[in-house]
């Protein structure tokens, strides 16, 4: 079914509670798997519905999906600030050893709620002796994060053992840390990964990724660590760590080169996280190189995309930064005829939530 209607996206108000996926699909049934929920796709001005088991025949032999494969940490850990208890949110890890992070306090249903960064010198106890000493904020644009640095190096193995996964206060019940791994994951050597989950890929499942491969659909692994982004507080990304190696640099530049016209495969960014890392890694040429390192870039209207033609995401909150580089990537109609089908569909939002493609136009 296509439909075509219009709203203004600073115009939606906040999204009805009721749309919050409070759990993953695979647990709102018997006989569910990952990729049970459903799929919105947009090609301009036109809107479609589907179910995301569709994917196969929505895409095309030649397309390439660039891929997240940063593994999902177990980021939340329990502590003190003076007599007070909080939760830690670590985010990322710095190259001198320090970790952002952000602290919050418990709200006594077992999620917490956003609480005052700070103070410079501030000290948290955690599990196992290790204590977090708070330096400075980690931008001077928001004091949500800061720069902590703890007393013993290994910081990962402190999450392996006492950690969990952030949830939020829209989500029902703590969950494995297995519902939030997505099947491109792939375990770092040093530990390192998200502290959310890059939720596009989500609902892939390795049967969906195999019927996609038979059809000729091709895959570019890259990795972006993303950090903790918070429920309340929609700033712009902070900078992560990414990778992009050589060989989808050289795949990704293939697939452009073959491009002529309308023909050709379309290069499908899965997820937020695989644009900003492809798109950071290609030059005012087009051409993408490989890259390791740390990237501050947020794709706007205004800086406009270099690689990606599509994107595969989750459904955002209104005042949410990403939905600029949606707006990059398939143009203002496209994000405003989608979130109002997506609204009067009653899709779901967040990372246990449905899914929208965003194509070029045929």
């Amino acid at each position: 079914m296509t439909t075509r209607t219009g709203v203004r996206v600073r115009e939606w108000g906040s999204v009805p509670e009721e749309l919050s996926a409070r759990v993953p699909v695979e647990q709102r049934g018997p006989g569910l798997g990952r990729d049970a929920g459903r799929l919105l796709v947009s090609r301009g001005g036109e809107v479609s519905h589907h179910a995301f088991g569709d994917l196969p025949r929505l895409l095309r032999a030649g397309d390439l999906l660039v891929v997240n494969t940063s593994p999902t940490l177990a980021a939340a850990v329990d502590g003190r600030a003076g007599h007070a208890r909080v939760v830690v949110h670590f985010s990322t890890r710095g190259d001198d050893g320090r970790w952002a992070v952000e602290l919050r306090d418990p709200d006594g249903r077992g999620t917490t709620r956003a609480r005052a960064g700070g103070p410079a010198g501030a000290e948290v106890r955690l599990p196992d002796g290790v204590r977090l000493v708070l330096e400075e904020p980690l931008s001077r644009r928001s004091a949500r994060l800061w720069w902590a640095r703890p007393s013993d190096a290994e910081v990962t193995g402190l999450l392996v053992r006492h950690g969990r996964p952030i949830r939020y206060s829209y989500t029902e019940r703590d969950q494995p840390l297995s519902a939030y791994q997505t099947v491109f994951a792939l375990p770092s050597a040093d530990g390192a990964g998200s502290a959310e989950m890059p939720s596009a890929a989500r609902p892939f499942t390795s049967r969906l990724v195999a019927e996609l491969v038979s059809r000729g659909v091709q895959f570019a692994p890259v990795t972006l660590h993303a950090g903790v982004a918070s429920a309340e507080a929609h700033e712009p990304p902070f900078p992560e760590r990414l990778v992009v190696p050589e060989v989808s640099a050289r795949l990704i530049n293939a697939v452009k080169a073959e491009r002529t016209g309308r023909e050709g495969g379309r290069i499908v960014a899965v997820g937020t996280t695989a644009v900003r890392a492809v798109e950071s890694a290609a030059g005012a040429d087009g051409v993408v190189r490989a890259r390791k390192g740390w990237t501050d870039l947020v794709v706007t209207p205004e800086r406009g995309v270099r690689v990606v033609d599509g994107l595969l995401t989750g459904l955002h909150e209104p005042e949410a930064s990403h939905l600029l580089m949606l707006e990059a990537i398939a143009g203002r109609t496209a994000v405003e005829h989608g979130y109002a089908e997506a609204l009067a569909g009653r899709y779901l939002w967040h990372e246990f939530g449905d899914s929208h493609l965003l194509l070029p136009r045929e």
